[in-house]
């Protein structure tokens, strides 16, 4: 039962971040998301993704490797519109 609740909840909070992630590549706009927020989620993110690697956790890994992969994009295209003075 425990791993279901896991798998069901890494499944709402990774689809939860989807509108984003397609709105941001398809709009290329960033101006309204934070730099350090987008940062900082990403590295914890990231340490959440470690962690569950740790522990061999499908839930924890599955959850953060996707949420990685939608967030990196993000962020990726936010440094670069910083970069090029677009925000």
């Amino acid at each position: 039962m425990g791993d279901t609740i896991g798998y069901v909840a890494a499944c709402l909070t990774t689809l939860s971040f989807l509108p984003q992630a397609i709105l941001t590549l398809r709009t290329r706009k960033t101006d309204e998301i934070s730099f350090w927020m987008y940062l900082l989620f990403s590295l914890g993110v990231a340490c959440w993704l470690g962690y569950g690697l740790v522990l061999h956790n499908g839930a924890i890994i599955a959850a953060n490797a996707v949420t990685l992969l939608l967030a990196l994009p993000i962020l990726a295209i936010k440094i670069h519109n910083l970069i090029n003075r677009r925000d």
